[in-house]
């Protein structure tokens, strides 16, 4: 089928459709309305129809591949590695279904999940999905004033937790993070459920605090049947990353993400049962969420939780893994695969990787020299794709399990099965419908399955957040900039709040950086807007250099400078070259990989960066500080 055809239909004949791809899942009872869009934009997706999350991730495997792995744990941390058959990842999750059922859990309470990436933290989001529990993963190690305001958002009745995480060697110690959220909370959990890794100390807080292993092992043998759920109810909350002031907790429904799921599994990421999927995501983002826990599964696929760094042992841990468990399909992110680009190529061919169909990157803008090098390196295609914590899929790639189509580089894709995706003016709201004419990237309403119900505890803010910036027009903004060619690929341009105003000239920063990446001394690059008296705005680029040996002294950077100026004049004209290229070590990002452009930009101005609990390296904001003067 013609992939155009395909789309069409899932927008034009929304019912028939997602009637169709709700067949992918199991339900109890059928739905009894496809897509109820009566009272927009709060669309109720398969109304009347009763599921659970858990049931089809577990259960429903049981019967034709109970032996088969199901969940892969493997850590370069601590050395482990061990594998769960969906009969054996039935049995922990019951177990720990039970425990949280003793501590007084129930349908429709909140669990939050403050947990690194192991086995136990998978067992903890199905446990709360078998019981009807809402689960909302908080990233291990967050600092205690985000957890803090987290637990007052989502008023959990337990917490789940553990000792320790590690990351590069180093032990980060969970418990004292939590005990001082805990005390700065308003709201206080009646239980917390420890792990105990045996990484660092804990103290006990009498009473309110229990141990996993014991919680667990005195409910051995467990039956705990599913909560056939409303399609409609609440699965999960997960807040945003880089939210400031009160968190923004998107809320996600049961039925519509179960079939959004089973339906990406097949037609964008050609899972097949029996087949091994790797996401080096992390559970605390959307990412770790679909694509970790509940989509592979549901697929009936075996999938891989991964606790380390993707060059620790050494550049190849991720390409051995693929070897070994023969990953078919694998998710990651750029920044990851320009950590890679630095790293001795060799890697890319110790290891037999035929197994693999594709590797698909999402999280940030793909820049096209880097999606060349790991392209050529692995020898399959790479599939870009875009979307947010508020779609819980893809809204723009490549289905190539409905149409082979070439991906783009720099490009990535197009609109997805069930998005009416349109450009828009930013000042009018009038449709672009040029090819190569830059707006805002809008999605017009009904949402599709999968896609965020609205903002946990706050209607308000869900539509005056997202419906309503777009003047005249009652149509969902994703706050990024966009073009669309000739043959309806979008090109994703930065942030609608990173334009840089250069006397009078609007610019996107993500044009700036794909110029400046493409020079082959640029292994990564952010350009930022500083504040300029005479211009309004200048841009101003922070670079990564692969090869540093002829910067250590300025006559070597001014060179370097010079050429990466030159490129620019000669890609996007002198308006666009950037008033400074500095370089860096490494650039400031959260832990999940996002650059902090913003923190950047708040430095190169002299400003206060804001909340920086999410950085991965603080140490890299003060290099850039000591490189713009201080000012």
């Amino acid at each position: 089928m013609k992939f155009a055809d395909f789309h069409r239909r899932s927008i034009e004949d929304r019912d028939a459709f997602w009637a169709e791809q709700a067949r992918l899942i199991d339900w109890k009872s059928p739905p009894q309305a496809i897509c109820d869009n009566s009272r927009p934009p709060f669309t109720r997706w398969f109304a009347g129809g009763t599921t659970n999350l858990c049931h089809n991730a577990v259960d429903r495997h049981l019967k034709d591949r109970p032996d088969q792995p199901a969940l892969i744990y493997v850590s370069s941390e601590t050395g482990i590695e061990r594998t769960y058959s969906f009969r054996q990842l039935h049995e922990e999750v019951q177990k720990a279904a039970a425990a949280l059922q003793s501590l007084g859990v129930g349908r429709g309470d909140r669990v939050l999940i403050y947990m690194p990436m192991i086995a136990e933290a998978a067992f903890a989001m199905l446990a709360c999905a078998r019981i009807g529990a809402i689960h909302s993963v908080v990233f291990g190690g967050f600092a205690s004033v985000s957890l803090a305001s987290r637990i007052e958002d989502a008023t959990p009745k337990v917490i789940v937790s553990a000792d320790a995480g590690s990351r590069g060697g180093k032990v980060v110690a969970y418990k004292p993070l939590l005990d001082e959220a805990i005390r700065l909370s308003s709201h206080k959990p009646q239980s917390v459920l420890m792990m105990d890794r045996g990484l660092a100390p804990m103290e006990r807080a009498a009473g309110r605090d229990h141990d996993w292993a014991e919680a667990t092992a005195r409910h051995a043998g467990a039956q705990v049947p599913c909560e056939w759920l409303d399609a409609t109810d609440i699965s999960y909350t997960i807040y945003t990353s880089g939210t400031t002031g009160r968190p923004k907790g998107v809320q996600r429904d049961v039925g519509g993400y179960a079939v959004a799921l089973a339906a990406s599994m097949k037609h964008i990421f050609l899972g097949e049962p029996g087949e091994t999927y790797f996401s080096t995501s992390d559970i605390g983002w959307v990412v770790g969420h679909s694509y970790i826990i509940y989509g592979p599964l549901i697929a009936g696929m075996a999938t891989i939780m991964y606790e380390g760094l993707p060059i620790r042992p050494d550049a190849g841990i991720w390409w051995s893994l693929v070897e070994k468990y023969k990953v078919t399909g694998m998710f990651s992110a750029p920044t990851a695969v320009r950590v890679l680009k630095k790293q001795d190529p060799a890697f890319l061919r110790k290891y037999d990787l035929s197994s693999l169909k594709a590797l698909f990157l999402a999280g940030e803008p793909l820049d096209e020299p880097t999606a060349r090098w790991i392209s050529e390196g692995l020898g399959v295609p790479i599939i870009d794709n875009y979307w947010q914590t508020e779609s819980g899929w893809p809204i723009l790639t490549i289905a190539n399990g409905v149409e082979r189509k070439p991906s783009k580089f720099g490009s990535p894709g197009v609109p997805m099965y069930g998005y009416d995706v349109k450009l828009v003016h930013e000042s009018t709201g009038e449709e672009l419908r040029a090819p190569n004419e830059k707006g805002v990237v809008v999605i017009e309403g009904p949402t599709p399955p999968g896609f965020m119900q609205t903002v946990w505890g706050d209607d308000e803010r869900y539509v005056k957040t997202y419906w309503q910036t777009i003047p005249g027009k009652r149509l969902y903004s994703t706050f990024d900039w966009g073009i669309r060619d000739e043959d309806g690929y979008y090109y994703i341009l930065g942030r609608t709040d990173d334009v840089i105003n250069v006397a009078g000239h609007r610019l996107g920063t993500r044009e700036i950086e794909e110029s400046i990446s493409s020079h082959p001394n640029v292994a990564e690059v952010a350009v930022v807007g500083v504040a300029d008296q005479l211009k309004g705005q200048v841009a101003m680029a922070f670079a990564v250099a692969r090869d540093t040996t002829g910067l250590a002294d300025a006559a070597g950077r001014m060179k370097l400078e010079g050429e990466i100026m030159k490129l620019v004049d000669e890609q996007l004209g002198a308006v666009a070259r950037p008033a400074r290229v500095h370089f860096v070590n490494l650039l400031p990002k959260t832990r999940s990989g996002k650059l902090l452009r913003r923190a950047i930009q708040a430095v190169a101005e002299g400003r206060d960066p804001g909340d920086l609990t999410t950085i991965e390296d603080p140490s890299t904001l003060q290099q850039i500080k000591e490189l713009v003067g201080g000012k």
